[in-house]
């Protein structure tokens, strides 16, 4: 199989097993959505979800949320993973957007990678998410799930698996490409105890193949 069918053969199941593939943070505008995603670093969306109303609703925008010190983010946010080091970032975040972008969230990655707490990674998840653009996030599941299907080889960083992936994807479904990767990853290959008797790629994916040759 080349790597165009296996690429083909993935999208076709992925359009089929989720027709809407959308993050599950929860958000109303881009604003919520940076805050929502620094805080998901090292922690679940679920968490994020419960942290997130009563912050918003205290800090529901840029300018509120810079006037707040760190201290008093702290204590909407204690429940999640380093509270303290996202405090600061969040802080950080709000007034940087306040004073060089206008209190606006930008759309290009690059852009969004000066925010305090915002790397590469999570710069992707906003511009895909709010705004469309053709870029690939690569977390442990997409990069797990990439590795495990064949959608890329030889990609040791998650670097490696986002440029492997934007070039094999179409561009107008990279933005999708990220969800179906994700949801993938969450619910049916995960780390430990992957379900491949609920997956349809088994038929071609490396790692069931290798799975299959071991009990041999």
């Amino acid at each position: 199989m080349t790597i165009k069918e296996r690429f083909s053969r993935t999208i076709e199941y992925f359009q089929t097993t989720f027709p809407i593939a959308e993050t599950e943070l929860d958000y109303k505008n881009p604003f919520e959505l940076l805050v929502a995603v620094i805080l998901s670093a090292q922690c679940t969306d679920k968490r994020v979800n419960i942290i997130t109303p009563r912050l918003i609703e205290k800090y529901p925008d840029a300018a509120s949320m810079s006037k707040a010190q760190p201290e008093e983010i702290f204590e909407f946010i204690k429940s999640c993973t380093y509270p303290n080091n996202k405090a600061k970032h969040l802080s950080g975040m709000s007034r940087m957007l306040i004073s060089e972008f206008g209190g606006n969230v930008p759309s290009e990655p690059e852009l969004l990678q000066r925010l305090p707490g915002v790397g590469r990674k999570s710069a992707n998840v906003i511009a895909s998410v709010v705004f469309r653009k053709p870029v690939m996030a690569v977390d442990t599941h997409v990069f797990r799930v990439s590795h495990r299907i064949g959608l890329v080889k030889n990609a040791k960083t998650p670097l490696s698996v986002e440029l492997q992936l934007t070039r094999h994807i179409p561009v107008e479904l990279i933005h999708e490409a990220h969800h179906w990767l994700i949801l993938h990853g969450r619910y049916v290959c995960k780390a430990r105890n992957p379900l491949c008797d609920k997956c349809g790629l088994t038929d071609f994916c490396n790692y069931y193949r290798k799975s299959r040759n071991k009990l041999k």
